[in-house]
């Protein structure tokens, strides 16, 4: 029963990490030396990905453009939109941060293993769900910093120190990984588990100091149930939109039943491993913790409705 709740074991260690930083945040001298040990992690961790991101099967992967191109469409594109319309929606109803979290959740890259595993389990496109990760990912390092001052106007405004930090601390450990990959990659997927522990670690550690700065902030006195309450059912509204959204939009392409699979969980899925490092590059550290608010409630209701609707989709009941 508690494996179908939480069919990611991940995300019981986001609310504990959440519930940890409520009632002991990090404050006073602590701050300096955890926002080190933060930006070590995000180093450390956006070095992994560049290691473990296969730069064989995405060149391979690119001949299924009309699959790749629709999920970098739809990921990009039409996420990025439905944020964007969100965050106007929620303006009227929320604090500006938060609402604008909703613009955040919308530009990031898909999740790596999560949206894979659901594919394996609804007899999806394995293959093409693994090349379509390692492409979003490869080009959200990028995109998603872009799009974001793009569509945030003067909220989102991106300073040269801010560039410089996600080039620093985002993209060239990243690009660092790629260049040592032909020598890593083969110890790293022969401990995986290590490997996955080592990157859940650096983005709970992502997560933990940058609620604990929205916590010392005020974030709880900011937000009352009503408020809380929305937020939950704001981000019902954008979950069911983009698996709606997604699976649409492989119906009206006509791909066959595998590739539309992987373009739903592919397309529909938002990666919190992204989106916790960004967001403590992009932003102060108490505006952080409540711009990661959506997301942090979109990935673990969409690793829950996924578990859910893969089988449905393997026994063809969908």
């Amino acid at each position: 029963m508690l494996a179908r709740i939480f069919p990611d074991r991940f995300v019981p260690v986001l609310l504990a990490t959440i519930l940890l930083a409520s009632v002991a945040p990090v404050r006073g001298a602590a701050v300096p030396v955890a926002g080190g040990l933060s930006t070590a992690a995000i180093v450390f961790l956006f070095f992994l990905n560049g290691v473990r991101l296969p730069r064989d099967e995405v060149l391979h992967g690119i001949r299924n453009w009309k699959l790749q191109g629709a999920a970098l469409a739809f990921c990009f594109g039409a996420m990025a939109l439905l944020g964007l319309a969100a965050q106007a929606a929620m303006a009227p109803l929320l604090p500006a941060t938060l609402a604008l979290g909703f613009l955040f959740l919308g530009i990031l890259p898909s999740t790596v293993q999560s949206a894979t595993a659901a594919s394996s389990l609804a007899d999806g496109n394995v293959a093409a769900s693994v090349v379509a990760a390692a492409l979003l990912n490869l080009s959200g390092v990028a995109l998603s910093p872009v799009l974001f001052a793009l569509l945030a106007g003067s909220a989102g405004e991106i300073h040269g120190e801010a560039v410089l930090r996600i080039v620093s601390i985002l993209l060239v450990p990243f690009v660092a990984g790629q260049l040592v990959q032909r020598w890593l990659r083969p110890w790293v997927l022969a401990h995986r588990g290590l490997a996955t522990f080592m990157d859940r670690t650096a983005i709970a550690i992502a997560v933990y100091v940058a609620f604990s700065a929205a916590v010392v902030a005020g974030i709880w006195g900011l937000l009352d149930g009503r408020e809380i309450g929305i937020v939950l059912a704001a981000v019902a509204a954008v979950l069911a939109l983009s698996f709606s959204g997604a699976w649409a939009l492989g119906g009206l392409l006509k791909l066959a039943r595998p590739d539309r699979i992987t373009l739903l969980f592919s397309g529909a899925q938002k990666s919190i491993a992204v989106g916790a490092p960004l967001a403590a590059t992009l932003f102060p550290p108490a505006i952080a913790g409540m711009v990661l608010v959506p997301i942090l409630v979109y990935h673990m209701a969409q690793l829950i409705l996924s578990a859910w609707i893969a089988p449905a989709l393997r026994d063809d009941k969908v």
